[in-house]
């Protein structure tokens, strides 16, 4: 009949992506309204399915499941998860949760979300991994199109997470790594308080907290960029402070001694290790300070 719409049968290839979407988005559901762990994995593992590129029906990761337990906070999950398969939950999740395949995003997206009891379960899983392993996990750098190739300390630097940065630290991470673009976390540090100078409680927290492990001192590219406008620098950080980034004068003794003391602190014991150092809380730097709850 002239005019009639013929409608094409839908193939079973759109029939099975369709539903999917269908169940991928009901477990996202589920998370999100922090349904109970064993609801969560008997749809895990026996009713949720989802998409993946080349018509590949796959069903959630351990890895996956913790990225949405991570968005939720989902805390009783995330800790299921990370128990029971700690080596799967810290694996690179596919294609469809993470386009950048080289590490996978749960620490940066622990941080960039700050949640910071699941960052804790992460680093405590963490320890039960070799020496060597923990050092590449906690160290990897995100996706370079979508983070510029950013550390976990860079985000947490970036966003004044000043807890989640303590941790990642104490735990054995690197400040002296660089992003895609060159820059360690302290100079992406430095260029947020350049840029915006106001509200700088936070911001030298963590400014504080960083310096406390970088005893090797600053690299010679800071130092001397932070010479070339060194009037401005000083308004900005203080004296003592600039002098002793700029190269002029060695950090106080205190400093050091600080230094020496969180070197020797175990990284598989903390923030324990941390917590029972015999220090009055007045003598400790204003970073150390700030308690990260257990």
């Amino acid at each position: 009949m002239p005019g009639t719409i013929q409608w094409a049968p839908r193939s079973p290839e759109y029939q099975s992506q369709k539903q999917c979407k269908k169940t991928s988005f009901a477990f996202y559901q589920a998370v999100r309204d922090l349904l109970p762990v064993w609801v969560l994995e008997d749809m895990r593992l026996m009713e949720v399915l989802h998409w993946e590129e080349g018509g590949i029906v796959s069903s959630y990761t351990p890895s996956e499941a913790l990225l949405y337990a991570l968005v939720h906070d989902h805390q009783p999950y995330a800790r299921y998860l990370l128990s029971h398969f700690p080596n799967e939950a810290l694996a690179v999740p596919s294609k469809s949760f993470s386009c950048c395949q080289s590490g996978a995003p749960h620490l940066n997206m622990a941080v960039r979300y700050n949640r910071l009891q699941i960052l804790q379960e992460i680093l405590g899983t963490l320890r039960t991994l070799p020496s060597e392993s923990r050092t590449v996990y906690i160290n990897q750098r995100g996706c370079q199109r979508v983070e510029g190739g950013k550390t976990p300390i860079h985000l947490a630097c970036e966003l004044q997470r000043v807890d989640c940065l303590t941790l990642l630290l104490g735990h054995g991470a690197c400040p002296y790594i660089k992003d895609c673009s060159g820059k360690t976390p302290l100079d992406s540090l430095l260029q947020f308080i350049q840029d915006s100078p106001q509200d700088m409680c936070l911001k030298k927290l963590c400014l504080d907290t960083l310096l406390l492990y970088m005893p090797g001192g600053m690299p010679l590219s800071t130092r001397q960029r932070l010479q070339e406008e060194g009037t401005a620098w000083q308004d900005l950080l203080g004296k003592d402070v600039y002098r002793w980034l700029s190269g002029i004068t060695p950090p106080t003794l205190f400093t050091m001694s600080m230094q020496t003391l969180l070197r020797a602190l175990p990284a598989d014991r903390f923030p324990e290790a941390l917590e029972e150092i015999s220090l009055p809380d007045f003598l400790r730097p204003p970073a150390l300070q700030k308690q990260v709850s257990k």
